[in-house]
């Protein structure tokens, strides 16, 4: 369903174009030629990158962008990135990263995950964000799910939850399938879906089948575009925005620390009595550094 609604609403963005390019000036149409040919690359270039590419000046892509109905051209290249990111192959990511400064690859992925964290911030819905934590707290039994680049999402978050909470379980550890493994769940139950670009198609069949069972869905992606806000009952969202081929993960990652942070916060007391009888454990077993083997 939500990939038809991308599907429909990258149709009407390029006929909007089309649309502007038949009255446009010779420079706007280049522009709108450019942006249907090359989405994959216009729609993370700046505006004056763009422009160069094309031949026209910074304000002449600017201009364009608000002729189009927005702000200004980061909103105009927002919507287009909301609309293409799930798009995009991998082979599409790797060249996007070959146009990076090879002297600044350090300082320029370090930059895209701050202004993800950063941006994650600024658009953080707190009520969401409550509804997720009572949600987890209330729940019978907790499933976390994350495949392929989101699996060490899920995997982390469900090493501290096994702290907090004895009835959680990750999903894809073990031999049965992602179906199998949530085949008793129900209305008292909670499933926690991780999925950024490109989407796993598994993991939104799991998360459909919860929320058909009745169990409480609770989506952590990248934007209400994704496919993942369609089929969850509430979503939170973290910005992935990325610079290359590899996903960034840092706004996500934040997001669920914050989560955790939030669970062992209700569960202080319980919490504190776990962790008292595990440290009596890896002491006596020299776990860590600085313990020595009884």
């Amino acid at each position: 369903m939500q990939g038809t609604q991308n599907t429909h609403e990258m149709q009407d963005m390029i006929h909007q174009l089309n649309q502007m390019g038949r009255r446009l000036s010779k420079g706007h149409r280049r522009i709108v030629e450019y942006i249907q040919e090359h989405y994959d690359k216009a729609v993370f270039m700046t505006a004056s990158k763009l422009g160069a590419k094309v031949g026209v000046s910074e304000s002449t892509v600017v201009r364009f962008a608000l002729a189009m109905g927005y702000e200004g051209y980061p909103q105009l290249q927002k919507a287009l990135q909301e609309l293409v990111r799930h798009r995009l192959t991998t082979t599409q990511r790797f060249e996007m990263a070959s146009e990076i400064d090879p002297d600044a690859v350090l300082r320029t992925v370090l930059k895209t995950d701050m202004q993800n964290i950063r941006a994650t911030i600024e658009e953080c819905d707190e009520a969401v964000f409550e509804q997720a934590v009572e949600s987890i707290l209330n729940a019978r039994r907790i499933y976390l799910l994350g495949m392929r680049s989101a699996a060490p999402l899920a995997q982390f978050m469900g090493y501290y939850l096994h702290y907090i909470f004895e009835n959680m379980w990750v999903l894809g550890e073990g031999i049965n399938d992602i179906f199998e493994q949530i085949s008793h769940i129900g209305k008292d139950d909670v499933l926690l879906g991780i999925s950024f670009p490109r989407y796993s198609k598994r993991t939104l069949e799991a998360m459909t089948i919860a929320k058909d069972c009745g169990a409480k869905v609770i989506g952590l992606t990248d934007g209400p575009m994704s496919p993942v806000h369609g089929v969850s009952s509430f979503c939170l969202t973290a910005h992935t925005n990325m610079t290359s081929f590899v996903d960034s993960l840092a706004a996500p990652l934040s997001l669920i620390n914050a989560l955790i942070a939030a669970l062992g916060m209700r569960r202080k007391k319980e919490l504190s009595e776990h962790f008292a009888q595990m440290e009596g454990i890896w002491d006596a077993y020299g776990v860590y550094l600085g313990q020595e083997k009884r």
